[in-house]
């Protein structure tokens, strides 16, 4: 069996896991490990896999996807421990902050398959150079001074990993269509896909003062402050699904340092033309590089073939 595996990992920003009241003084390790399996989820959907609804029950015992094959199900133990220690080799219990360095540990308790380290070292990869760990990554930044350091305007979940395993592409393809997955319809998770993805590093969304919001712009919504949860009376059902709700998440995600803005398109909704459209209006057509999720792809793995 493998030895375990270690990331060495440092934070950009806060990282937010939160406990049972929601407060973010201690680090609730399945947060983490929830956020990296939703991220292992989008990932293997955008490699044309199968990724069920973790609350979906049909997904259960031997009847599993690729995802629940790792990290578990009813019915099916996760094949590793999962822990996170500080600086010394210590399991850590309190908040991640920003600029310290910790480790993520994945502890083989089965056999795991080369093609599961390689997903995991992929998954890892999208969530640094592309995305964000953890929870309250739908805050927005501002350039207001007196409200930079307000909770809802700082970013969360940053992070930079030092080293990575190094993998290689080759026989994922076979690997994720084999005939014993669970073939998954992917309903109205279709667009938490790889394939539907798209991010802008170097480049951030926000307000810059009580009347104007590009953050509220590119998803619709009026821009002046006491405004910014209406819609304007033109509002399609693209500016509604983008900015979510109560119950539904946003779409696109923003941060000032490192900047870095990320999001996802629909199919039959809204497509890549149309999302970078929107960002060209607040950020105009030079100086930034808009990725698509086939460009990370393509991305990810030429890095991690460089590395072994």
């Amino acid at each position: 069996m493998k030895n375990p595996i270690c990331y060495r990992v440092t934070a950009l920003s806060d990282l937010w896991t939160g406990d049972i009241d929601g407060k973010r003084e201690r680090l609730i390790t399945t947060g983490l490990l929830g956020s990296i399996r939703w991220w292992f989820e989008v990932l293997v959907r955008g490699l044309g896999g199968s990724a069920c609804n973790p609350t979906d029950t049909m997904c259960e015992g031997r009847n599993h996807c690729v995802v629940c094959e790792l990290f578990g199900c009813t019915g099916w133990a996760r094949k590793f421990r999962f822990e996170v220690l500080d600086e010394n080799g210590n399991i850590k219990t309190d908040q991640i902050k920003q600029d310290r360095t910790f480790s993520l540990r994945f502890i083989p308790l089965r056999p795991i398959r080369e093609e599961e380290w390689t997903l995991l070292d992929a998954t890892l990869r999208l969530i640094a150079e592309y995305g964000a760990l953890g929870g309250k990554t739908v805050f927005k930044p501002t350039d207001e001074a007196n409200r930079a350091s307000i909770l809802y305007h700082k970013d969360y979940g940053l992070v930079q990993i030092q080293q990575f395993n190094g993998a290689s592409r080759e026989d994922l393809g076979a690997y994720l269509s084999l005939s014993k997955w669970r073939k998954v319809d992917h309903g109205e998770f279709t667009w938490t896909s790889l394939q539907h993805f798209w991010c802008v590093n170097g480049k951030y969304l926000g307000r810059e003062n009580h009347n104007k919001s590009s953050f509220n712009k590119v998803l619709g919504r009026k821009e002046p402050k006491n405004q910014g949860q209406q819609f304007h009376n033109s509002a399609t059902d693209v500016d509604r699904w983008l900015a979510g709700s109560q119950q539904e998440s946003k779409k696109v995600f923003s941060f000032k340092a490192p900047a870095r803005t990320f999001g996802f398109v629909k199919p039959r909704l809204i497509g890549f033309d149309a999302m970078k459209k929107r960002l060209q209006d607040v950020w105009g057509k030079d100086g930034w590089e808009f990725l698509t999720g086939e460009n990370i792809i393509d991305q990810i793995f030429a890095k991690e073939e460089d590395c072994s």
